[in-house]
């Protein structure tokens, strides 16, 4: 048990490192990460593809990387906003890591990009333990996920610097109880901001860029609770987290809570990338 508690610690450690690496190369550029975690299905990519635009609209230099296990489905999506776009097919394994993101943008992200989304893997377990190296973590969450989504997901939600609410012009089809949610929200992560959003009906268009630029131009970024601790773990019984210590870098997000590592096969830092017809999306492999 202790050789796979240290595995587990040696895998998070060097992630956590190179995550750092990546963190400084990002910030001496002007460059702001934004890590977008959520479900399958959550709206993610509508959500992104809207926000580009509106970037895109503003002449604000943004860019965006999409990881999927296959297809390059969200790419041809987010390339309809006429922004720089990179798909990575994961080949399988459910969440990125810095070290892989890092070899993605070498040689590919523009020079003068301010905001890059990375568009995670769809699940909200795996991801939540790998800083990418971000100054924003993002947790969305659909109005047809369900009020208890933040107990049921506690590290997700609980190292989150921002909430976002999605599809909520069916809030009411569906019964979605805002007060629930939010106080679930405020149960995990006491302070976090939460925000509405519907790309159908328009509510709540910008907000996600303006809170990226603004944590960007240097405003402050809510610290989760959990992230002043030097571990964390949540109690499998109640699904509530117990924290046990967990630190990260200066306020930045280094996840925890996620004990468990993955082995594959193929893992090569990043693969040839080749462009669409379009010039815009490139793939690659890791």
């Amino acid at each position: 048990m202790c050789r796979v508690v240290d595995l587990q610690q040696a895998v998070l450690a060097k992630n956590d490192a190179c995550a750092h690496t990546l963190r400084e190369d990002l910030a001496a550029r002007g460059t702001a990460l934004v890590n977008l975690l959520s479900s399958p299905g959550s709206g993610k990519t509508a959500l992104l593809e809207r926000e580009l635009t509106l970037a895109r609209s503003r002449d604000i230099p943004v860019a965006a990387l999409t990881a999927d296990l296959a297809t390059e489905n969200d790419a041809v999506r987010l390339a309809r906003s006429g922004v720089p776009v990179k798909q990575v097919l994961t080949d399988g394994l459910c969440h990125l890591e810095a070290e892989m993101l890092g070899g993605h943008l070498h040689g590919w992200l523009p020079a003068d990009t301010r905001l890059l989304f990375i568009e995670n893997v769809g699940n909200l377990v795996c991801p939540a333990s790998y800083d990418l190296g971000e100054t924003l973590r993002v947790v969305l969450a659909s109005v047809t996920e369900g009020e208890d989504k933040p107990l049921k997901y506690p590290t997700a939600f609980g190292l989150a610097h921002l909430v976002v609410v999605t599809k909520t012009d069916i809030a009411a089809a569906v019964s979605f109880d805002e007060k629930e949610f939010r106080a679930n929200v405020e149960r995990i992560n006491p302070g976090v901001e939460v925000v509405l959003t519907s790309v159908r009906g328009g509510a709540g268009e910008g907000l996600l860029l303006d809170r990226a630029l603004a944590a960007r131009d240097g405003a402050p970024v809510h610290i989760p609770v959990m992230t002043r601790k030097s571990h964390h773990v949540h109690d499998a019984a109640d699904g509530q987290p117990r924290d046990e210590g967990h630190t990260h870098d200066a306020g930045r997000t280094r996840a925890a809570g996620h004990t468990h590592t993955h082995t594959h096969a193929r893992r090569a830092p990043a693969g040839q990338a080749h462009t669409t017809d379009s010039d815009t999306v490139a793939s690659s492999r890791s």
